[in-house]
């Protein structure tokens, strides 16, 4: 059933009435004169009018760094008992994750419910396979997937916490879960955590490559051991033909490697269409000059208040603030930009055939054939609503209202 936004703003700009159908935007004209005329008009289901009341209409939040099989959210709060360290704080999780109040699946759908009633219809979710947790975990967030699929698409990333190496049957756990189905196949720290680089991501691309899945590599290590690791990346996504399949997280070496290094890798990167996922660390990547290079960024939340982290609230506008923050912008384009991140930017790091940001002056518009991936927000301007976070949303997944006013619908 087709259905009609009535006076929205898209991207902030003029009011006007959109028509979605069949998944997409159909129609996009200047708001008729009478919105009187679409007052009160519901938004649940199949009403055929939503009433934008002026909100603006943005494209919906992609996440593309979340791990739904940690989360705490819903439970009672509990104060943070890691240490510094990867595998200090993969430590920490494996010591309680199997006595929280409720079950992975619990956790996990309740947190995705949360992720989509905020405005996320786009997911990337983590989901940990090791010798502890064996394959509970993972299929902990397909059964949340499952219980949300008409509301959000959500990729799962297989993904090996532990590293490769330290236990025994790690690489066959992670091949198991890409044999029941999983999207993604991830890795971390090569160097850092399994102290065997090349033999750690050559279990990862020869995955990749039997099963024909995109890699996506959690890089914690810092400068010159960052940038090894990251030249041996470029290295196998090159050799495999891997283009566009490939995603580095957090990718902390970009934020201190000298401007020598940095850009000669950049260009590399953009070459070999090789994404970007950040989380708004305290020491941010440097966003201006990926942009500026043609890398695709895109934006996450990370663990929720997890047995890493008391931080997290599933709120991707929330989390578009820090990165504004963390980079220390002030001008309303420079945060606009970050909206962009958050939005279509993540998009495209989850299928880089979709519509990319080229400058940090590119504002993704609404025109017809476009997904209707879309969320109302509160807010005077697209900078406003990104400060104020107001709970006034309406998310709009196929098409098709998913969530109003923080709420499932």
């Amino acid at each position: 059933m087709p259905l009609t936004l009535r006076n929205v703003r898209p991207w902030g700009g003029d009011p006007s009435d959109v028509t979605l159908d069949g998944g997409a935007v159909t129609a996009v004209v200047p708001a008729a004169q009478d919105v009187a005329a679409s007052a009160g008009a519901g938004t649940e289901p199949g009403a055929g009018v939503v009433d934008g009341r002026g909100r603006i209409l943005l494209p919906s939040f992609s996440d593309i760094h979340v791990h739904l099989d940690s989360t705490r959210l819903g439970l009672p709060f509990r104060p943070h008992t890691g240490s510094l360290g990867v595998w200090n704080m993969m430590l920490n999780d494996r010591n309680n994750w199997p006595d929280a109040e409720a079950s992975i699946t619990e956790r996990a759908t309740h947190t995705l419910a949360a992720m989509i009633e905020r405005g996320t219809t786009r997911v990337r979710s983590y989901a940990q396979v090791d010798a502890d947790a064996g394959l509970e975990r993972f299929e902990a967030v397909l059964a949340a997937r499952e219980t949300h699929r008409s509301r959000a698409d959500v990729a799962v990333i297989a993904f090996p916490q532990a590293g490769l190496l330290r236990e025994s049957g790690s690489a066959e756990m992670l091949e198991e879960a890409l044999k029941l189905g999983a999207d993604v196949v991830g890795g971390i720290d090569p160097c850092a955590l399994d102290c065997d680089p090349v033999k750690h991501l050559d279990i990862v691309f020869g995955l990749a490559e039997t099963y024909s899945v995109p890699v996506d590599i959690h890089l914690h290590e810092p400068g010159q051991l960052g940038l090894f690791s990251i030249e041996l990346i470029l290295e196998r996504a090159k050799a495999l033909g891997m283009q566009g399949l490939v995603t580095i997280s957090h990718a902390f070496a970009l934020a201190d490697l000298p401007d020598g290094q940095l850009d000669g890798l950049l260009a590399e990167m953009a070459e070999l269409d090789v994404s970007v996922a950040t989380v708004a660390p305290a020491s941010p990547l440097p966003l201006q000059r990926l942009t500026a290079a043609g890398i695709r960024v895109g934006l996450g939340e990370d663990g929720q208040r997890d047995y890493w982290s008391p931080y997290g609230k599933t709120d991707m506008l929330d989390r578009t603030w820090q990165l504004a923050f963390t980079n220390r912008f002030r001008a309303d384009e420079l945060i606009e930009h970050c909206v962009a991140v958050a939005t279509v930017g993540g998009a495209s790091v989850i299928d880089p055939a979709a519509q990319r940001l080229s400058s940090l002056a590119d504002r993704p518009g609404l025109a017809v054939g476009d997904p209707a991936e879309l969320v109302l927000v509160e807010g005077d301007t697209v900078a406003a609503a990104v400060m104020d976070k107001l709970p006034g949303r309406t998310v709009i997944h196929r098409g098709g209202v998913v969530a109003d006013g923080l709420q499932l619908v």
